[in-house]
């Protein structure tokens, strides 16, 4: 049974002294995901420059929830006015994200200290 997708938002400080916004994620990210997982990239308005996501509180993540947020990241690339970072995957999702290529859009991350202080 899958877990309904949730995000939150807020801020913290990088190291550099910089505003970062943080989208955290939680349950499960899948096809069903997709409005609520890009709805919440999307309320950002291209406001925030640095952006962290937050997989900490995520349990599962499928073909489709991956496919999701590559999306995301594609249009951040685009923009070209955003860093984004990644933290809090488990061990196996650090390597299906090495595996698939995300590193190369967003730096992946141990925990959010080591995020904040790449930032």
């Amino acid at each position: 049974m899958q877990t309904a997708t949730r995000v939150t938002q807020r801020t913290a400080t990088a190291a550099s002294g910089n505003t970062v916004t943080i989208l955290g994620f939680g349950g499960d990210i899948s096809s069903a995901s997709k409005d609520i997982v890009l709805g919440a990239y999307h309320g950002l308005n291209g406001t925030a420059s640095q952006v962290l996501l937050d997989f900490t509180g995520v349990d599962y993540i499928n073909s489709s929830g991956i496919a999701i947020i590559i999306q995301m990241l594609l249009e951040a690339g685009k923009a070209g006015t955003q860093t984004i970072g990644i933290f809090g995957l488990t061990s196996h999702f650090n390597k299906v994200f090495t595996m698939v290529g995300i590193n190369k859009y967003a730096a992946l991350h141990k925990d959010e200290v080591a995020a904040l202080a790449a930032m």
